[in-house]
């Protein structure tokens, strides 16, 4: 039996796993590695380690399932979005990567905006710090030497996939992501790129996701105890990848993720840009489709931060302990900003804080305040998706916060939405990777393979909580506007001095 191997490099870890004709996950293994953060604003991490995590993950995956793993035919790629990966004419990193949350290019933004006119229509939404095209007009501005040294750009999967096939190739979503991609028609946009100061030379391929990038090396193939040769598809970045995961590849189907940032999906069937309200209209991984997007930079991040700060003590537990205190009135509301924001706010100064705290407030509270206030930026995105003319009933859930029931129930109360838990919705992008690759081998059409999985849950939203609910993201939004639009304005104008 043929099986497809999914690969995803995040933010955290690279996570990857093994699928069977049916697209059932038969294993599954992961390797962390670290970022850095060397500067205000600044988010970092070495190329090489996505690599060498990827090694020691497959090595784990072949020990956990020998015969699966020995039956790969096909390998798919998904990872973080945005980040610039810069390689000088050997292939080698002049620099460490620059990621997605990253705002270090906030005023590269506005460079970009006056050099293109309706940059927005053209790459699906505004400039903002963490895309690809302004951190490379901050690289030639602050960094010269290193900007003129650069032969490719590529983005964070697309490394791995140098690594793996020595072929330059991207695909469709993660070009989107970089502000170069002319998403109408889904090539790179020559003017996008001269903005930047770069020529499309030094950019990938750019190929559909289902379409094949390159053939696994026999380099690669010893090292990593897979037979030479098979092909390599161009996957997709996480957004996209994971939505071919959960099945969300027509028009209207949706979900939410929640891993280290978090989005709010919906597919589409023609390009529908709207960036007034700062939604990302991107092209999505399989033919003829796009998305729009709300996308946060902070999303179980902050369980994860409160969690180390709460002296490493595991989530699970505080959760569990969380259920039992839990009561909607509680006063205590948090801002969940650890990163900037972008929809709705593009926002790379705004700043994570907790308001109502007294005496009476114990850990649990501020557990629930933090589950609620990623919940509340959950709603300020469905909010700029409808203005954008888009509204669903239903959203799928995916990513590792999605394993968390009550969680998924505060953000049904919240949103006013029915939550569908799926089976293997952790795998996420992963998963989607691996399906992407079946495509590609089997040449069946999407729709056929990207079927949504089995149904463990649907949460429904209680009307009385959600009213409840209603009031107290009143005060989330309004504390937002008192608080942090006058402290951003005095970081803003110090960084800019």
């Amino acid at each position: 039996m043929a099986h497809f191997l999914g690969i995803d490099i995040g933010t955290s870890s690279v996570k990857a796993i093994i699928m069977d004709e049916s697209g059932s996950v038969v294993g599954s293994a992961s390797e962390s590695y670290p970022a850095s953060q060397p500067q205000p604003l600044w988010s970092e991490q070495d190329p090489d380690s996505w690599w060498h995590a990827t090694i020691k993950a497959l090595a784990e995956l072949h020990r956990l399932c020998p015969v699966a793993y020995r039956d790969v035919a096909g390998i798919g790629l998904s990872g973080q979005m945005h980040g610039a990966v810069l390689l000088d004419a050997k292939a080698q990193p002049l620099r460490p990567a620059i990621l997605w949350n990253d705002g270090r290019a906030f005023a590269e933004c506005a460079e970009l905006e006056h050099r293109v006119s309706g940059l927005g229509d053209k790459a699906g939404v505004p400039a903002m710090p963490g895309f690809t095209a302004p951190k490379l007009l901050w690289l030639e501005k602050h960094e010269p030497e290193i900007f003129n040294a650069i032969h490719t750009v590529v983005l964070p999967k697309d490394y791995v996939r140098y690594q793996l096939t020595r072929t330059f190739v991207t695909d469709m979503c993660d070009a989107a992501g970089t502000l170069w991609l002319d998403e109408a028609k889904r090539r790179w946009h020559p003017e996008l790129v001269e903005a930047s100061g770069l020529g499309i030379n030094q950019l990938p391929d750019v190929l559909e996701g289902t379409e094949c990038s390159g053939l696994l090396s026999g380099e690669a193939a010893d090292l990593l105890g897979l037979k030479p040769g098979i092909p390599v598809v161009a996957g997709g970045g996480d957004a996209a990848a994971g939505a071919a995961g959960i099945g969300a590849v027509e028009d209207g189907d949706a979900f939410i993720s929640l891993g280290t940032s978090a989005q709010y999906f919906v597919a589409t069937d023609t390009y529908k840009p709207w960036p007034q309200s700062l939604i990302h209209s991107f092209a999505h991984c399989v033919p003829a489709r796009w998305f729009q997007m709300a996308c946060m930079l902070n999303g179980a991040s902050p369980l994860m931060w409160f969690a180390g700060v709460s002296g490493g003590e595991d989530i699970g537990k505080l959760l569990a302990e969380t259920e039992q205190q839990y009561r909607v009135d509680m006063p205590t509301i948090y801002l969940p900003y650890l990163t900037g924001e972008r929809t709705p706010h593009n926002n790379p100064f705004a700043a994570a804080s907790f308001h109502q705290l007294t005496v009476a407030t114990t850990r649990e509270h501020m557990v629930q305040s933090v589950l609620e206030g990623v919940a509340f930026a959950l709603r300020d995105c469905q909010q700029a998706l409808t203005e954008a003319g888009t509204r669903v009933p239903v959203i799928g859930a995916i990513g590792g916060g999605s394993r968390s029931r009550f969680w998924l129930q505060i953000i049904a109360d919240v949103l006013d939405r029915s939550i569908v838990h799926y089976k293997d919705s952790e795998s996420g992008p992963a998963l989607g990777a691996a399906r992407l690759a079946q495509i590609q081998v089997t040449q069946a059409k999407p729709s056929e393979i990207c079927h949504k999985p089995e149904v463990i849950a649907v949460v429904e939203p209680d009307p009385e909580t959600h009213q409840a609910y209603s009031g107290k993201y009143a005060e989330f939004t309004a504390l937002y506007r008192e608080y942090e639009k006058p402290r951003t304005l005095r970081v803003a104008g110090s960084e800019l001095r």
